[in-house]
């Protein structure tokens, strides 16, 4: 029978789906402007004005089935049904001017119990391609069973919303409407629109079957010990998690349920900003043919990509299967994890390097969701600004921060699982002052959690923050575990802890209505 997409009100005849990764190659290179073939053989790709998310173009259909589970706010806009239904129906009209459209069926999720089949419909071969990576891709016999779609994406991205329909604010829109099972892409060409389009709607079903969503990467050793690591942009989480010595299981989104961790990827879409084969081994190495790399310049006679090049935008990215990488976990789920890891790049050099959490304390830093830039200089004067991003991914997740943290906070108990806070900023004064920790004592304390050396170790509270913090660790120096004995100026260091912890303390006010106060008393 042949495919069709006229329960869509779709009649485009000429459909690629599932097309392999050369008929994408061939029809993206003949046929979308600004595509290219790189010298290591990847798809050098544009997505034209936008290079990023588009957070506050996001909507979702305000619905009586699922509106009081929804944390509304500048996060989750609403959208009434009736702009939805419009904004879909100028998607599908654009989409049946096209001469051929790439469909893309294929599984969100690891485990078979919680995956859900998902279907892209989008115009653009690159699109294909990347969702190909992305997502989970069944195999001959499970695409002939496929059936109907859990959730559908229409990614009508190259034609622009109306900004005169009702609640729109530019030409850009991302409508997710839960009760259609539904997502509708306009006015923006961006890949990862998709990608994260279904993480959200992953976060919004999962807690639904008492399942944790989860933004971080995750990883498993030799013994089946899994270890889960949160971070937000530049804290390593990337980097920490590709590890020799342990399997990775994914490098960005993941559910935690009864059963244990399973990651919800395919593939890996990482940042490729300053990419070196000696600084990521397994990322550089990945990419070849078959990966899709994003805005990178590159020299147009010999194909070769500067990584350092940002005039494009500082998001470049890659993106990969994740069998691209050599040492995985395949299938990408394991059991519950032993270790939790919150990341933070703490730029005030305040947060010792490492530090043990209670089930509390965990709890609060997950909610928080902090680390810390460098700002921009103003007369020679460089200031770190805090950054806070609930659960470390608040653009993503549906529901009130404190329902994912009861989930998380249910599972570590119910599993007996320790919770760290890594520190893989500055020490010995903030930045322009003191200096980055080494990756090499960072990977040398990840290591001892794993091994099990901070068992018994002997530990100072923190005074400020209250955790518990290790006074020796292998391979790292004793003088590095405290921060305050690393800076000349102890009465700065103090003053610094003292404006930090207001910060965490003025962040946290958002959440205190609805978090339980155990956990709002673990804070600083």
């Amino acid at each position: 029978m042949e495919f069709t997409l006229e329960q869509y009100d779709i009649q485009t005849e000429n459909i690629y789906r599932n097309a392999s990764a050369p008929v994408l190659y061939e029809l993206a290179l003949k046929k979308e402007k600004g595509t290219a073939l790189s010298d290591k053989g990847a798809l050098l790709t544009y997505s034209g004005t936008k290079t990023g998310r588009s957070p506050k173009d996001k909507r979702v259909v305000r619905n009586e089935a699922s509106e009081k589970n929804i944390d509304w706010g500048s996060i989750n806009i609403e959208l009434d049904e009736h702009t939805f239904l419009v904004n879909r129906e100028r998607a599908t009209d654009y989409l049946n001017t096209r001469q051929q459209l790439f469909v893309v069926d294929a599984y969100a999720g690891w485990d078979p119990e919680y995956r859900l089949k998902v279907r892209i419909i989008c115009t653009r071969a690159y699109h294909a391609l990347f969702m190909s990576n992305m997502l989970i891709m069944p195999d001959t016999e499970e695409l002939k069973n496929f059936g109907e779609p859990d959730y559908v994406i229409f990614n009508a991205g190259q034609f622009p919303a109306n900004r005169h329909t009702s609640q729109m604010t530019s030409k850009t829109s991302i409508d997710v409407d839960l009760e259609r099972r539904e997502i509708v892409i306009l006015g923006t060409e961006y890949a990862g629109e998709m990608k994260k389009g279904i993480f959200s709607v992953m976060n919004y079903l999962m807690p639904l079957q008492d399942v944790l969503p989860m933004h971080c990467s995750a990883n498993v050793g030799e013994k089946n010990d899994v270890t889960i690591l949160f971070g937000l942009s530049g804290t390593g989480k990337t980097t920490l998690s590709a590890d020799p010595e342990r399997r990775l299981i994914g490098d960005d989104e993941h559910c935690w349920s009864d059963r244990g961790v399973f990651n919800i990827e395919g593939g890996c879409y990482a940042k490729a900003i300053n990419l070196s084969e000696e600084n990521e081994p397994d990322i550089f190495r990945a990419i070849r043919f078959g990966t899709v790399l994003e805005n990178v310049v590159y020299d147009p006679k010999t194909r070769e990509v500067d990584y350092t090049d940002t005039s494009i935008t500082q998001n470049t990215r890659a993106s990969y299967p994740i069998r691209f990488i050599d040492n995985i976990q395949l299938p990408c789920l394991a059991g519950h994890p032993e270790n939790i890891i919150f990341l933070t790049c703490d730029a005030f050099g305040v947060l010792p390097p490492v530090s043990r959490l209670n089930p509390e304390q965990a709890c609060y830093h997950f909610i928080s969701g902090y680390t810390a830039k460098v700002a921009g200089t103003e007369m020679g004067v460089t200031e770190p600004s805090a950054t806070f991003s609930a659960c470390f991914g608040a653009a993503f997740m549906m529901w009130h921060p404190n329902d994912y943290a009861r989930l998380l906070a249910d599972k570590m108990k119910k599993h007996r699982v320790n919770a760290w806070l890594v520190n893989t900023g500055w020490t010995g004064g903030p930045y322009g002052e003191g200096s980055r920790i080494k990756l090499k004592y960072t990977r040398a304390m990840i290591d001892a959690i794993h091994n099990g050396d901070f068992e018994g170790v002997e530990t100072k509270k923190d005074s400020a923050f209250k955790f518990e913090v290790p006074l020796h660790c292998p391979e790292v120096p004793d003088e590095l575990m405290i921060p305050k004995n690393t800076w000349k100026d102890q009465e700065a260091y103090e003053q610094t802890r003292n404006k930090l912890v207001k910060l965490f303390r003025e962040n946290f006010k958002q959440f205190e209505e609805k978090t339980d106060p155990k956990i709002i008393g673990a804070g600083p």
